[in-house]
């Protein structure tokens, strides 16, 4: 009996172990470390690319041409001849003004002339008749004089009432309003009724041409400051681009289909916003872009053929808002570097100074480690989706043995 009773309390000791093993076994032990408690990091190792460098602007657009649609002489407008939102070509008559004013000021400009031109045949005659006379000492001189002052009086004359048909020709042809450009044109100013005067404030209407579509964009001189340093230091190449190409992206976040171009960049600093203008040009044959619609335009500045770029995780702040990065140096401790961030590209960081060729950057794990740890070192995967010490999923028990 009492063999039995040890023997019951080894086969409960042994059950009690059994079990304490296997909760043992089903709990994760040194989470995120190596061999000896050692944390284990995910790092990148930075190396030189080329990347292009692009600069993300705000800015509206405005039509390549506008042209304000005025009268240039006085009437009622008899007739309204076009299409509001229409397409118009260049000297397409768009407004009537009443002409019969202006017949009549022609008609009688042109009479008069007639009647200069009468004269003109009988007054040059008498000229020739007084000067052979006087030569024969027949008439006086100052007979001779009347007679040839007459003559140009009258070659005068002519002259005028010319200029007098010329003007009523064009203030006729002033009564039909035509289109100076080709274009869309807007709404019309006025009715068919409206009296209008010569180059009133108010236009009949607008005309703008579309197709191609300018996009103003403001600059901060500062940055086209640096932007020139950057190329004479050799960080930026333009690799021989006369223009910056520049892409765009709508109001509603959509990209545009067609690739732009920087014209110019205006030489006058805004005084109150201390930025330039830089106008670009776009295709805009299908009239997606209107006058004055807000996008974004992103211009590529050059190309920068030593980039250093790490993932912007990598990057932490001080409390001064300064940015730093942990990096594992050759002997596998960690190293606090200070940095000198260029701009974001993507989900990266441009960063122009504080970093070397080859070194490796800390990216997950940066919270378990601190300047002179020793760490363990595994490459970061960019498409993993668990981070560093998170627990992993039991593997199946025939694909590992003890």
């Amino acid at each position: 009996m009492q063999i039995s009773n040890k023997t019951k309390q080894i086969a409960s000791a042994v059950l009690l172990s059994g079990f304490l093993l296997l909760g043992g076994c089903g709990q994760p032990s040194n989470t995120g470390k190596g061999p000896g408690g050692t944390p284990e990091v995910a790092v990148v190792t930075i190396q030189p690319q080329q990347v292009v460098v692009t600069t993300e602007l705000s800015g509206r657009t405005a039509a390549n041409l506008i042209a304000e649609v005025r009268p240039q002489v006085g009437g009622i407008i008899q007739k309204r001849l076009f299409t509001e939102g229409a397409d118009v070509k260049a000297g397409q008559v768009l407004f009537q003004i009443d002409p019969a004013h202006f017949h009549a000021v022609h008609d009688n400009a042109r009479a008069a002339l007639g009647r200069s031109e009468a004269n003109l045949s009988a007054i040059r005659l008498r000229a020739d008749r007084m000067r052979e006379l006087v030569a024969d000492k027949a008439v006086s001189q100052q007979e001779y004089d009347d007679a040839a002052a007459a003559l140009k009086q009258n070659q005068a004359d002519i002259l005028f009432w010319k200029a007098t048909v010329e003007t009523a020709s064009i203030n006729l042809k002033y009564t039909s309003v035509t289109a100076p450009i080709s274009g869309r044109i807007g709404k019309s100013n006025v009715t068919a009724g409206a009296l209008v005067t010569a180059n009133q404030p108010l236009p009949l209407a607008t005309i703008q041409q579309l197709d191609p579509m300018y996009v103003d964009v403001p600059q901060s001189s500062t940055e086209g400051l640096r932007l020139r340093r950057r190329v004479a230091e050799g960080h930026l190449h333009r690799n021989g681009l006369v223009r910056e190409k520049v892409r765009l992206t709508l109001e509603d976040g959509t990209k545009y289909p067609w690739e732009g171009a920087l014209q110019f960049r205006d030489v006058t600093v805004d005084p109150t916003t201390g930025s330039v203008i830089l106008r670009v040009v776009f295709p805009n044959p299908k009239g997606i872009l209107l006058p004055g619609m807000f996008v974004r335009a992103v211009v590529e500045e050059g190309v920068s053929k030593d980039a250093l770029l790490v993932p912007q995780q990598a990057v932490s702040r001080d409390p001064k808002g300064n940015p730093l990065a942990l990096i594992v140096d050759a002997g596998g401790k960690v190293q606090q570097r200070m940095l000198t961030i260029d701009r974001a590209i993507g989900n990266q960081w441009l960063v122009s100074e504080g970093l070397a060729p080859g070194e490796r950057v800390i990216v997950e794990g940066m919270q378990k480690v601190k300047p002179g740890a020793s760490v363990k070192v595994v490459p970061f995967d960019e498409n993993a989706g668990k981070t560093v010490g998170e627990a992993k999923p039991a593997a199946p028990p025939s694909s590992k043995t003890n």
